[in-house]
């Protein structure tokens, strides 16, 4: 009996600009391709005429405009989107170029695989927080039900373009909102990256590459979320039902739900407890800390409970034994669950 493995292929990262994706599309497999646009309000007006002046393939392209942000997400848009494209009689050799934040892309990605059962995409993430996280690893989704991502489908894009050219369009706190993520990412897997990036304001582009790069890693390991790559999750357990009940940006919020998760790091994994008191006292220097009441612990609870992560309806977390090892599926109680957020949001 022949055996084959089926594997998710994987996407080009271009680091080196858009110059180099624009020599990318001239060669010869993507003769012929017919270019689609995703832009929201923001990139239109900041990013779309940097990107067609530098990459000549897409100078006729068509544009689609969404809302921007989170509102993105929904059934609603991409059914417009869909439509959009079967009235410009797109077929599977259109490719959607999807120019935003995280959620533009998770959106495009998602139309991306679903149209015509799957046509390429592009991904140029133009805010920090989608050019270490949303932009690389194939996941797509939308939000249904008023649970964050919870439909959607892995599906890479052809190309992923990382330019610190788009960061110069961002406003501090979106910058800040990226750097959450990049603490993340170094946590659970590079201590020496994670000290740099807690003891230095700057963002540098050697730094976006080092993470995006870890990502890409991890990803390549475990492609569909089976093991290793749910690491990457740390500080979203909490952060998902923060960013949804605070209204906080994606980014932060999962930077607030690394407290209580290092906190219980310490309790139930035996973490060094100044790791945990180092992380609390620079996260403080950075936002606000939210103060959250035991009827605010109680929604908070209800939103961790919908979490696609869990397991037999008990809420799961990515917890640290050190800094670089983290351990998946740990089992919270409800009790953990107020004894963790009532003990470090305040």
């Amino acid at each position: 009996m022949e055996r084959y493995l089926i594997t998710m292929k994987h996407s080009k990262i271009i680091y080196s600009g858009l110059k180099t994706l624009d020599k990318e599309l001239k060669k010869e497999e993507w003769t012929g391709a017919k270019y689609v646009i995703i832009v929201d309000e923001n990139t239109f007006d900041n990013c779309l005429t940097t990107l067609i002046s530098n990459v000549e393939a897409l100078q006729e392209a068509t544009l689609i405009e969404v809302p921007s942000g989170e509102e993105c997400k929904c059934v609603e848009v991409a059914s417009q989107v869909w439509q959009t494209l079967l009235d410009g009689k797109n077929d599977r050799k259109s490719v959607l170029v999807n120019l935003g934040g995280g959620a533009l892309c998770d959106l495009g990605g998602f139309v991306a695989s679903t149209y015509k059962r799957g046509i390429r995409h592009i991904h140029i993430p133009t805010t920090l927080l989608a050019m270490v996280d949303a932009a690389i690893g194939g996941k797509t989704a939308i939000d249904e039900g008023g649970v964050k991502n919870s439909v959607g489908t892995f599906y890479e894009s052809a190309i992923t373009v990382i330019d610190s050219i788009f960061l110069h369009t961002l406003p501090q706190e979106e910058l800040l909102n990226g750097k959450m993520e990049m603490v993340k990412t170094a946590a659970v897997a590079d201590p020496s990256l994670y000290h740099t990036l807690i003891s230095s304001p700057d963002i540098e582009t050697r730094t976006i590459k080092e993470v995006a790069k870890i990502k890409q890693r991890i990803v390549k390991a475990d492609p569909y979320d089976h093991s290793i790559r749910k690491i990457l999750n740390f500080g979203h357990t909490f952060g998902h039902a923060i960013e949804i009940h605070s209204h906080i940006p994606h980014g932060v919020a999962v930077g607030l739900g690394m407290i209580p998760a290092m906190y219980l790091s310490v309790k139930k994994l035996g973490l060094e407890k100044d790791i945990y008191d180092t992380y609390t006292q620079w996260i403080k220097e950075q936002v606000s800390i939210p103060h959250y009441t035991m009827k605010d612990v109680e929604h908070l609870l209800s939103i961790l409970q919908q979490d696609k992560k869990n397991q037999d309806r008990t809420v799961t977390c990515v917890l640290l034994k050190e800094l670089g090892v983290a351990a998946i599926d740990i089992k919270i109680s409800d009790l953990e669950v107020f004894d963790s957020i009532l003990n470090t949001m305040k």
